[in-house]
């Protein structure tokens, strides 16, 4: 049967091809125009070897019958066109769309291009698989690749066909959503020749479907599904001359799926069974794969009896030659197939009697038949015609031992038959031929049979008792079929073949037109290849099937005869005739191609008949697998039934039997054929076509020829075809408008009706209205025309471009030449410069000659000279000096002195004048005064007469002259004094300067008096030296000439020993360098190696935990399916112990928490009984943060702890009160300046009155400004205090912090902390009081201004209005008081100004007090690393928050009776002056002390008398154990953990459950109770697992008990007693320790449960970003339009998430980016949002677990494995997305993940690791921005070091450029890669990251700080049967 394949040459597309060749181009409906046709144009030209090569036009074509191209070779062609143009080569595509997914997607649809764009995909991007439209072409690499695993199934899970890249998964998973979302049955066609891939594609498909499709009880069906694989691939698999595992049978596999979608069972149904090959097999070849594995397994215990030897001693597997596989070890296989037997039901005594009947076959073809009829020896002519066998013959008796028949029985009937006529039966002898072949007839019928009765017990085992829903078909089925000599068994397989294409032609037609239909576009009916005239000609009646079953039926029968009536009969079909030169044979014109056969053999293989003797001793024998196999119904009859009903038959079996021979192969096959196709018509198709790309079986080796008559055959160019003819391309109009925009002027776009604007795009460009139609939301083009588009754009964009290159080429050129310019001038400059700076250098050297000559000359002269005048000039130089600085000296003390004489005296006499001047005004007012009343009665009597009156006027006037110029010399007078007195400020600034400079000055004196006298000591020890020298200088002289020679000898010496030392050191160094790098090494590779080791074993251990609890599971399942059918057998309800606790998978859904914090209400501090006057506000205080840094473990130990707890509260405190008082202080202060504000307007309205002279104002104004600069100056030192205190504060806190830091033991803290707080309190006293004088003086200040008059004038008041000068001195004040005026705004002014100043400065004092409280709150949190600390500083800010209300309540209250008070003076004052009773006289009514409880809150009295003592109650000590009832247990569970709500736990101590359950824990120790803890302890997992599983869907409950039972595990390890446990608990937590239960086991079941809820989170969170993950990472577009969309075909793309909703409407109106009220996440479905979605979800599960108070180690690890997951998920699709792999996505990748490392920083997450698990998705990023040529191979495989070779390559081969300007990766560089990647160590196999890889969890021991007498059970807990002891 084995012989090669015709091989033809492509018809020429010069006429329009018959179905076998479609040649797409030669359509004369869908010619490209003849303009396109011009010069350098690509096109397609035959090629007899690689069936199409490329050309170029040499000329443009406008015409004619000769078109003339060049080759690739530079060879001219001259093609010949036909008229219409009929000949025309067919258009190559642009090079953007070579390579692309689907082949529909092609501009231009024919073979030459199929053909090349498969190639491309094979060779160069070493991709498989292809879409064709609805079907995906698959072609067989011969290599494994690494993209089957799970994790590639997982990854196309929930993916619509076309998003990724093209998959047989992706078909797979087609078909199962559709199954899933229209409930109709689905059907997987998998075609193609031998060696094509069929059988693994169809294994593949089933293993998605077993995947996905998993059922979770116990059954385990979709195993079995699967184990059904290896079973049916040895019995029906064998070697080929194509293909290693070659199906010999067809297969039709039904899955079975319920109401749920899961797998319940399966069904299988065989064609046509290649029987003769268990016989024969060609050269080349091989037996069915288990007669190989029996061989190689004989030497196994089981198979002994069975006398098996090499598979070359047997006749049915030696034939081939050929007994072994490369790759294949047939023991291991043989091992596989038993497992799968055993799975699949088959029991060790099925199995070995199946071996035994395999065995038999074996022995059975190795009988030796041998010539004449009698063993005895006696001459006859039946002994002559006869054959026998040897009664020696070994075989034969194996045979029959193994049978269990007799063997001279069986062996009688191999050699003879028995005729049957009408009246006698007689018994015939066989030739030896004619034995022979009954004995292969024999061998081929028992292993039908026994392949028949494999598959009924594989169905019967796949069969289930649940109700099929629905099921998905696998059709499994060989391909089209031509040899040089075809047979019976190639007519069978085409003509199925013709059967799946009709179908195939049909579905896709339909396809087609539906959607045509559903855009609503106008159409004409597709044109399509019908091949049923030939099912017609072989299935028809007398068709060729039904003349061979009448031939076969006639007597005499022969093929000669069959072939003379099929030459007679069928001569009228045109798709039947008859070869020229032979008689025998038959032509049939199928749809793939025309097909000879052979008519010898077609009678004998549709009878296939069997001797009924030889079947009846097999019958009669005493083997039952035999009897089962002969008596049952017939296989072939079972497989025409429906699968799930039995044909009931009244017949009895022996006419069965006797029926089953009258059927023909021929019709059961046609029987089976109908029947299948009614089953696939029923279903919705898929169709997987499978090339087998060369048949040398080359690892991606791709033969043009081979391949394209494989295409022709497969159906793939008539889905080509019919997609041509219809409009094969089609686009979006958002789509089409951003690719194609280039071409729109801007005043045609339309943004609200996107559908114009294309209009008007293609009506401007596209002449012919039927080249494309307008659908509902998508634009649909005629082959061709996208190409067209293509072509315009391209000029367009080179157009842009080459005016882009013009002015830049000419920027370039004129900046070149400007630098060429510049450069030439610079380097003449240089020239120039250089010749004349030599000139200038020689001149130079010549008169420097010429200079030392002279000056060396006079140097000689003079040397002498010089020595003696610089010993002169420096004796005298000193001693100068020294006189020069001495006398210096006493003038600047004379100097000094005179100044300050000057300053002080002075400043005397302008006191004695200040003084001596009062005295004379008051004098001279006095005298004036009395003058002026003298003067006044004189002038009273003078006054009346005319001459006085006169007198008078004149002297008024003169008086007005004089006053006047008084005023002036007043004025001036004044500015005399303002000066004088800034003068004596000024002086007062120099005095202080001339007392710092003096004080300077006289230690300078005292250090240069002791620096005369070492100068004077070393000039006399430099005269000795210099003696001393002169000696040492002969005898140096002397000793240098006898020293000079050895000192040469030793120097050389010494240089030799140098040398040598220094090489024995650097030696020495290099060894000890290199011994400690290798130490370190070795130790950095053992310590590695260890820590390896221990994340296996952790991750092996959490890996089993998981499998056990879904073990449990399924359990679980089963009980409650046993327990809802009634079973009676499972009394009782199960008990659970503590080993067989189950568990479940937890996924949680998170819920909104409260914002604001409710406080924590369960534990009593020791604090708060022993500061009850403590108020410290700890808001400030970031708790969470404090969680995530560690600190120092050894803090305190013992009673240190509550003290240093007191202490700090106690600072804290301080700190408050000292933040409170300068508030006071500001607020006293702005009190202060309005108080002087109103007094200066008080003194102003009383100086208006009076009348006050010049000098009297001065006077009085000097002390008020006095006042004001003393007051400003006590302000200022006021703040210079404050900010002392403040650093004096900053250094105390600095102390305390170190003192924490260093961990001292005992209370050396607690002692620091007291005394800096005794200090405090000090300091603090004396600032209040401060606060009193301040106020005090600030008080006096307004009543200096009053008191200036009685100051000035005492009681005489009065008499400044005796005499008439008021009136006029009246006026000139009001001058004065508005100059007064001016200077008071002025004044106003500067004090506003200093007060803002003031202000700041105390913000600034109050910002930095705020800092240091920061600083202390993280000293607090600095402490403790446990999680029971951070509780404890929770309960110290609730308490701490009361007591700061009560506080500010206090301090309301004590400023309303401040006030009061003060109404209170006022009104005894009133009532005093009225001569009422003196209130202030009866002494205060005080209320006697309020007692105040352990929290602070003061308790009311009944009286407020003193006879009522107080009664206080006295503390408890407590034991830290709650007492209760083992009958209350479940109450306590029900309360405690069953109905607590997340809501509730958050306003309690974080692991207050813990706590409590462990304080009945030791209450249990306590009374030594093994029983009742127990009982507890069970009670207690069991309930935390019912809560789990209960509320598995809420997050909250999830993490609360997570962060609960981590600790109670810590709290039993840390009271546990164990040492390791106890190095931070305090005396009295040891004290606390159990002494009588050792629960070590508890805590491993309490880790196992926390694994497995921490699992359950991870599972949840991974669930709630994996659809994020792609929108956000990579479909997320910061820059919109600046990635380029490709054209796509009729299977475009499916994005993320729905776009039809966003993009169109029923109008086609469309938004773009740009439009006024659209987003720009409307445009692609909400991917513009994901990116902040992704981040908000992560930001919303931090706070959540932040909220819950998980520990901050174990939120890094949660949120490494998060991230791991987010970059797997990303890198995953990445590589599967041929679509995004370019430049422009690669630069949004990498924005869009910064933002996820800016969350990590943002949340602190950097010591986890966090980011670095995004490092493979940031590396190919880069790698798609990375520039890609040969000499950035080294570069690219530094910068990928996190990706594996297969996804460097894997990324490079699909990358794909966007436009046409972008390079694409040459194939030199990835085969440079490949090479240079393949010398890394250890890389991995696999191509895709792992998703459900998980690290191994752990769980940081964090012991608590919390007292356990303190903690108290909240009355919301409703736990009353707890009793505290």
């Amino acid at each position: 049967m084995a012989a090669s394949r015709s091989r033809g040459l492509p018809q020429t597309p010069r006429a329009r091809a018959t179905p076998g060749g479609l040649i797409l181009c030669g359509d004369l409906d869908q010619l490209p125009p003849i303009s396109v046709y011009n010069a350098g144009a690509r096109v397609w030209i035959p090629n007899p070897d690689t069936v199409w090569e490329g050309a170029e036009l040499v000329e443009d074509y406008v015409g004619g019958n000769i078109i003339r191209v060049s080759t690739k070779n530079g060879k001219v062609v001259e093609l010949e066109v036909k008229g219409g143009n009929v000949g025309l080569p067919p258009l190559r595509n642009p090079d953007i769309l070579i390579g692309e997914n689907d082949l529909t997607s092609l501009s231009y649809l024919h073979e030459p291009a199929v053909l090349y764009n498969l190639k491309v995909r094979f060779c160069n991007h070493n991709s498989i698989y292809t879409y064709c439209g609805i079907v995906l072409v698959a072609i067989n690499p011969y290599e494994e690749l690494p993209i089957y695993g799970s994790d590639i199934i997982w990854l196309y899970r929930g993916q619509a066909m076309g998003e990724l890249d093209p998959h047989i998964f992706a078909v797979a998973e087609e078909a199962y959503t559709k199954l899933e979302r229209e409930s109709q049955n689905q059907s997987i066609i998998v075609s193609g020749e031998s060696g094509a891939g069929k059988t693994v594609s169809a294994k593949y498909a089933m293993r998605y479907f077993a995947t996905v499709g998993g059922s979770s009880t116990e059954t385990q069906v979709e195993k079995k599904v699967l184990a059904s694989s290896p079973i049916m691939e040895a019995i029906g698999n064998a070697k080929t001359t194509r293909n290693d595992n070659s199906s010999r049978f067809g297969k039709f596999v039904e899955i079975h799926f319920n109401d749920s979608h899961h797998i319940t069972g399966a069904s299988m149904r065989t064609y046509l069974l290649e029987k003769s090959r268990v016989v024969f097999q060609a050269s080349g070849e091989r037996n069915y794969h288990i007669f190989y594995q029996l061989c190689a397994a004989r030497e196994l215990p089981l198979l002994q009896d069975l006398h098996l030897g090499h598979q070359d001693y047997f006749h049915y597997t030696n034939q081939g030659e050929s007994s072994s596989i490369d790759g294949i070890d047939d023991l291991e296989a043989f091992s596989e197939t038993r497992s799968a037997l055993s799975l699949l039901g088959f029991s060790e005594s099925d199995q070995m009697s199946m071996f035994r009947v395999l065995a038999a076959i074996l022995h059975l073809g190795n009988v030796n038949i041998l010539e004449g009829g009698n063993p005895t020896g006696e001459d006859n002519n039946e002994s002559r015609e006869g054959s026998h066998i040897s009664r020696k013959d070994k075989h034969l008796k194996i045979f029959s031992q193994l049978m269990q028949i007799d063997a001279a029985e069986i062996g009688h009937w191999l050699c003879h038959r028995r005729i049957v006529s009408t009246r006698e039966v007689f018994t015939k002898p066989m030739t030896a031929e004619q034995a022979q072949a009954a004995r292969d007839a024999l061998a081929k019928h028992v292993y039908a049979c026994l392949f028949n009765w494999i598959v009924q017990v594989v169905n019967k085992t796949l069969e289930s008792t649940i109700k099929t829903h629905k099921f998905i078909g696998v059709l499994d089925i060989y391909g089209f079929e031509t040899f040089e000599i075809n047979s019976f068994e190639q007519f069978c397989i085409n003509y199925a073949n013709e059967k799946l294409q009709q179908q195939f032609n049909q579905h896709v037609f339909k396809l087609e037109q539906e959607e045509y239909l559903k855009e609503e576009i106008d159409w004409k009916f597709i044109d399509f290849c019908d091949n049923q005239p030939c099912i017609d000609l072989i299935e028809s009646k007398l068709g060729i099937l039904d003349l061979l079953d009448e031939e076969c039926r006639m007597p005499k029968g022969t093929d000669q005869s069959w072939a003379d009536k099929l030459f007679e009969r069928c001569a009228k079909w045109k798709h039947f005739a008859k070869p020229r030169f032979s008689n025998s044979a038959f032509v049939i014109r199928h749809f793939a191609d025309d097909v000879q056969y052979e008519s010898g053999g077609f009678l004998e293989k549709n009878r296939d008949t069997v001797i009924e003797e030889q079947m009846e001793v097999l019958r009669t024998g005493q083997n039952k697998l035999l009897t089962k196999l002969f008596t049952e119904e017939a296989p072939e009859k079972q497989k025409l039934t429906i699968p799930g009903k039995i044909k009931i038959s009244a017949a009895p079996k022996t006419g069965t039997l006797s029926k089953q021979h009258k059927r023909t192969v021929g019709s059961q096959f046609r029987d089976s054929l109908q029947m299948l196709m009614c089953t696939l018509n029923a279903t919705t198709p898929h169709y997987v076509r499978c090339i087998k790309p060369n048949d040398e079986k080359g690892s991606f080796e791709y033969n043009p020829v081979r391949a394209v008559q494989q295409l022709r055959a497969c159906g793939v160019l008539e889905t080509i075809r019919i997609s041509a003819a219809g409009y094969p391309s089609r686009w979006t109009y958002l789509e089409f408008f951003q690719r194609y925009r280039v071409l729109c002027k801007s005043k045609d776009i339309k943004y609200n009706n996107m559908k114009g604007t294309c209009e008007v795009i293609l009506h401007n460009f596209i002449s012919e209205e039927d080249k494309f139609q307008f659908g509902k939301t998508k634009i649909f083009f005629r082959a061709g025309q996208v190409a067209y588009l293509e072509k315009l754009r391209a000029e367009r964009l080179k157009e842009c471009c080459v005016l882009i290159q013009k002015r830049v080429r000419g920027w370039i050129a004129r900046k070149k030449y400007r630098s060429k310019q510049g450069a030439s001038r610079t380097i003449q400059r240089y020239a120039r410069g250089f010749i004349a700076r030599r000139r200038v250098y020689h001149m130079r050297r010549l008169r420097a000659a010429i200079i030392l000559q002279k000056h060396m000359r006079r140097w000689m002269c003079q040397l002498g000279y010089r020595r003696l005048q610089s010993l002169a000039l420096g004796l005298q130089a000193r001693a100068r000096g020294l006189l020069a600085r001495r006398k210096y000296l006493e003038m600047r003390r004379n100097a000094a002195a005179v100044v300050i004489q000057r300053h002080i005296r002075g400043w005397l006499a302008r006191c004695w004048r200040v003084h001596t001047l009062e005295k004379i005004v008051i004098v001279q007012c006095r005298v004036r005064c009395f003058l002026a009343k003298r003067r006044l009665r004189h002038l009273k009597k003078e006054a009346r007469s005319v001459e006085h009156i006169k007198k008078l006027n004149k002297g008024l006037e003169n008086k007005i002259i004089s006053l006047q110029q008084r005023i002036g010399e007043l004025t001036k007078e004044r500015e005399a004094l303002k000066n004088v007195h800034n003068e004596l400020n000024e002086v007062r600034s120099q005095l202080e300067h001339v007392k710092a400079s003096e004080m300077e000055w006289k230690g300078r004196a005292s250090r240069l008096e002791s620096l005369e006298a070492e100068l004077e000591q070393l000039r006399q020890a430099l005269s000795q030296e210099k003696d001393e020298k002169m000696d040492i200088l002969q005898e140096k002289d002397r000793l240098e000439t006898l020293t000079k020679e050895v000192m040469e000898k030793s120097e050389e010496e010494i240089g030799k020993l140098k040398s040598e030392l220094n090489i024995m050191n650097e030696k020495i160094r290099e060894e000890k360098i290199n011994a400690e790098e290798r130490l370190k090494l070795r130790l950095e590779e053992e310590t590695a190696f260890l820590n390896q080791e221990h994340d296996q074993d952790r991750n092996a251990y959490q890996k089993l935990l998981m499998e056990y609890h879904a073990l449990e599971q399924q359990r679980e399942s089963l009980e409650r399916e046993l327990a809802l059918k009634g079973d009676n057998n499972s009394s009782g309800e199960h008990q659970r112990s503590l080993s067989n606790a189950s568990t479940t998978s937890v996924v949680s859904a998170s819920s909104e928490l409260p914002e604001d914090d409710f406080g924590y209400g369960s534990v009593r501090s020791a604090a708060s009984s022993t500061a009850t006057n403590s108020h410290t506000r700890v808001d400030a205080i970031d708790w969470q943060q404090q969680g995530r840094k560690s600190l120092p473990q050894s803090t305190t130990q013992g009673d240190g702890s509550e003290t240093s707890v007191i202490l700090i509260l106690k600072l804290q405190q301080k700190i408050k009160e000292l933040e409170r008082e300068k508030g006071s202080l500001e607020r006293r202060l702005e009190e202060a300046e309005r108080d002087y504000e109103e007094d200066e307007e008080d003194g102003s309205v009383n100086r208006a009155t009076g009348v006050i002279e010049d000098s009297e104002r001065k006077a009085v104004s000097s002390p008020r400004r006095a006042n004001l600069a003393a007051t400003r100056t006590r302000d200022n030192l006021r703040l210079q205090e404050l900010e002392m205190e403040n650093s004096k504060l900053r250094e105390a806190l600095n102390a305390i912090r170190k003192s924490v830091a260093e961990g001292e033991k005992g209370s050396e803290g607690a002692t620091e902390l007291m005394d800096q707080f005794v200090a405090l309190q000090e300091e603090l006293e004396r600032r209040r009081e401060e606060c009193v004088q301040l106020r005090g003086v600030l008080a006096n200040q307004t009543q200096g201004i009053k008191s200036v008059a009685n100051a000035s004038y005492g009681s005489d008041v009065d008499i400044i209005n005796e005499d008439g000068e008021l009136v006029m001195a009246f006026e000139a004040q009001k001058k004065i008081n508005r100059q007064l005026e001016d200077e008071l705004q002025i004044e106003k002014s500067r004090r506003e100004i200093l007060g803002e100043e003031l202000r700041q400065e105390i913000d600034r004092l109050r910002e930095d007090n705020d800092r240091q409280q920061r600083l202390l709150s993280l000293n607090l949190g600095k402490g403790p690393q446990t999680q029971s600390e951070a509780i404890l500083q929770h309960e110290i800010k609730r308490l701490t928050s009361e007591n700061l209300d009560l506080q500010e309540k206090l301090d309301a209250m004590t400023e309303q009776a401040r006030k009061y008070k003060k109404n209170l003076k006022v009104l005894a004052k009133k009532l005093r002056d009225t001569g009422g009773i003196d209130l202030l006289t009866i002494p205060e009514v005080t209320a006697p002390a309020v007692p105040k409880n352990t929290n602070g809150a003061a308790q009311p009295t009944a009286t407020l008398g003193p006879s009522l003592p107080v009664v206080r109650k006295m503390e408890r000590e407590y034991m830290g154990m709650f007492e209760y009832r083992q009958q209350d247990e479940a109450i306590i569970m029900r309360h405690l953990i069953i109905d607590l709500k997340p809501k509730l736990a958050l306003t309690l101590l974080p692991g207050l459950p813990a706590y409590i359950l462990f304080m009945c824990i030791r209450h249990t120790d306590f009374i030594n109770d093994d029983d009742k803890v127990r009982s507890l302890l069970t009670t207690t997992i069991n309930s935390i697992k019912r809560i789990i599983k209960k509320r598995h869907d809420d997050f909250d409950t999830t993490v609360l008990w997570l962060t609960n039972t981590l600790r109670l595990l810590h709290n039993l390890k840390q009271y546990s007693g164990d040492k390791a446990f106890q190095s931070q608990n305090t005396p009295k937590q040891n004290e606390q320790c159990l002494r009588n239960f050792d629960l070590s086991e508890y805590r491993q079941v309490l880790s196992d449960i926390a694994v497995w809820i921490y699992q359950g989170v991870i599972k949840y969170v991974e669930e709630r970003v994996q659809q994020m993950v792609v929108p956000a990472i990579l479909e997320h577009d910061a820059i919109l339009g600046l990635s380029g969309q490709k054209p796509g075909g009729m299977r475009g793309r499916a994005a993320s998430v729905s776009r039809e909703g966003s993009l169109a409407d029923s109008g086609g109106r469309t938004s773009v980016p740009g439009t006024p009220g659209v987003e720009p996440g409307d445009l692609v479905g909400g991917s513009q949002k994901s990116l902040h979605s992704l981040l908000g979800e992560l930001s919303q599960l931090h706070k959540m677990l932040r909220l819950h108070g998980v520990d901050p180690q174990l939120i890094g690890q949660l949120f490494r494995q998060v991230f791991y997951f987010i970059c797997a998920s990303a890198l995953n699709n990445l590589m599967m997305r041929k679509d995004l792999c370019h430049w422009a996505k690669g630069m949004q990748i990498r924005y869009n993940l910064s933002h996820l490392e800016e969350w990590v920083r943002e949340h602190h997450m950097q010591e986890a690791q966090v980011a670095e698990m995004l490092q493979p998705i940031i590396q190919a990023a880069h790698l798609l921005q990375a520039r890609k040529t040969d000499d950035d191979v080294q570069s690219v495989c530094e910068m990928c070091d996190k990706l594996s070779s297969f996804q460097i390559v894997k990324i490079l081969n699909v990358y794909t450029a966007a436009d046409d300007f972008e390079e694409k990766v040459p194939l030199s560089f990835i085969r440079k890669i490949q090479q240079k990647l393949n010398n890394r160590p250890a890389q991995s196999q696999t191509l895709l990251m792992e998703t459900k890889f998980s690290f191994p969890v752990r769980f940081p021991f964090n012991p608590s700080n919390i007292r356990l007498e303190d903690i108290e059970i909240p009355e919301s807990l409703n736990l009353p049967m707890l009793k505290k002891v």
